[in-house]
């Protein structure tokens, strides 16, 4: 069963996930704080390059499953049009302006 993204608990999280799902650009970038970072599978990746080339050049979609950390937790089933489908981990970091500073994700 997956959790509808106007039940995700954390208001940036919420926007990331949502902007990430509709493939928006500019949602996506507005969900992050200038100089956000992130990592995959433990290594530090450049966000730019990241997020083109694992989310909108090939159709990333997240289905939740389950939320923890006051919602900046997630396990997610992770699918984009290069690796197919994976059940994934992701931890967030959310600035004063309620912003994602850092994000993490790998396989679960």
């Amino acid at each position: 069963m997956t959790i509808a993204l106007d039940k995700l608990t954390d208001p940036a999280v919420r926007a990331f996930v949502g902007a990430l799902n509709s493939g928006d650009r500019a949602a996506f970038t507005a969900a992050l704080a200038p100089g956000a970072t992130m990592s995959d599978d433990g290594a530090d990746r450049d966000v730019a390059d990241w997020t083109e080339r694992e989310i909108f050049s090939s159709g990333g979609h997240m289905d939740i499953e389950n939320q923890s950390h006051d919602g900046r937790g997630l396990v997610a089933n992770y699918r984009n049009d290069t690796w197919g489908e994976m059940r994934t981990a992701w931890r967030f970091t959310v600035d004063d302006a309620g912003r994602i500073s850092r994000f993490e994700t790998g396989q679960a």
